[in-house]
């Protein structure tokens, strides 16, 4: 047999007995990766999804730099492990994370690992709306999956109760000296930052990339310095600052606004961010912008787009929040299977930005 023939007879590779082997599917929600391990990590030990999350940012970080980080991801890479949920009212548990570590909420993993819940037929499927209730460590998350001729249309999510800390601070950044800012929670916190209020020498498309990340991580590090009242009402764990989320005018017809998040160590979301539109379903609510049901379309730094709207106020640990809704699609873009060899030490995971 020549070695042509080899070459297609011989397609699986035989992997050695020391080595580690991860499936997983990837997928993508307007344009933002997430990488979803099914198969290939150690049991957990924890009782919550919160303990979940301490267990393996404690035990397995390792794991989660092999996946995110180079030469297996990149530096704006995203992934999820599933968990058992809190209780038997939830459907699964999740945990999110990043090129940093672990997030407190993913609106767009939520849309995407919904979307993968009916793709698989881990729910059983309906025509019309599908719920799927999701613990993630920021709480109980309410997907909704449409179908419609067998086919998953997109997915709304309602989030954690969301919520505003402050409007109109100020803050000192240098080259553009004050900045003026929104900070408010939407399963995690961020700063929100009005270009219409700022003097910006940069605008909201890839071809400021580089300035919105260092902008974005200049304010985002400067607010976490100078305010200590990122404060989650009930866990510790989630009371810091995710991100930096520019807020500017659309580019596109029938379109209200841009979004363009900068989060963890300098990512740069792709997709609008559903948790940061949660948040700023909250600012407009506050400032009676968005009375409840009436819906925004927001894009992203590549133009997709996601409908955020306000479900209902709520009373949050004595705080006015809103239950926002956020809807979008989400798509599967290959199935992975990767080994990591101990003896790979680069495989273990680095980061060139």
């Amino acid at each position: 047999m020549g070695v042509f023939e080899k070459i297609k007879s011989h397609t699986q590779f035989p992997v050695k007995k020391d080595w580690l082997k991860i499936k997983t599917i990837d997928m993508h929600t307007g344009g933002e990766p997430l990488r979803v391990i099914l198969d290939g990590y150690p049991p957990l030990e924890g009782n919550s999804v919160l303990e979940y999350r301490n267990y393996v940012k404690q035990n397995l970080d390792h794991l989660r730099k092999a996946l995110m980080f180079e030469p297996r991801g990149h530096a704006d890479m995203y992934g999820c492990l599933l968990v058992p949920p809190n209780d038997e009212t939830g459907d699964f548990g999740i945990i999110f994370m990043h090129n940093e570590g672990y997030s407190t909420m993913c609106g767009h993993a939520i849309i995407a690992i919904s979307t993968l819940a009916a793709e698989m037929n881990w729910i059983d499927k309906l025509e019309g709306e599908n719920k799927i209730e999701i613990d993630a460590p920021c709480g109980r998350i309410t997907s909704f999956v449409d179908i419609q001729n067998g086919e998953v249309q997109g997915v709304k999510f309602h989030c954690v109760p969301s919520f505003v800390v402050g409007l109109d601070r100020e803050i000192d950044i240098k080259k553009y000296g004050k900045v003026t800012y929104d900070l408010a929670y939407g399963g995690a916190f961020y700063a929100y930052v009005d270009m219409d209020k700022n003097n910006f020498d940069f605008d909201l498309t890839d071809q400021s990339y580089r300035q919105l990340i260092s902008v974005g991580m200049d304010i985002k590090r400067a607010v976490m310095d100078n305010s200590q009242d990122i404060l989650h009402p009930f866990e510790s764990d989630l009371s810091f600052l995710y991100g930096t989320i520019f807020i500017g005018k659309p580019i596109h017809d029938k379109i209200d606004s841009r979004n363009v998040c900068i989060f963890a160590e300098g990512e740069v979301d792709r997709c609008p961010t559903g948790s940061g539109v949660s948040g700023r379903m909250a600012i407009h609510h506050k400032r009676k912008e968005l009375p409840i049901g009436k819906t925004m379309a927001i894009e992203s730094i590549i133009d997709s787009v996601f409908i955020g709207s306000i479900v209902r106020e709520e009373n949050y640990g004595g705080l006015d929040s809103v239950i926002p809704q956020v809807e979008g699609t989400a798509h599967v873009v290959g199935e992975m299977e990767f080994l990591l060899d101990p003896k790979d030490l680069i495989g273990q995971g680095f980061i060139l930005r």
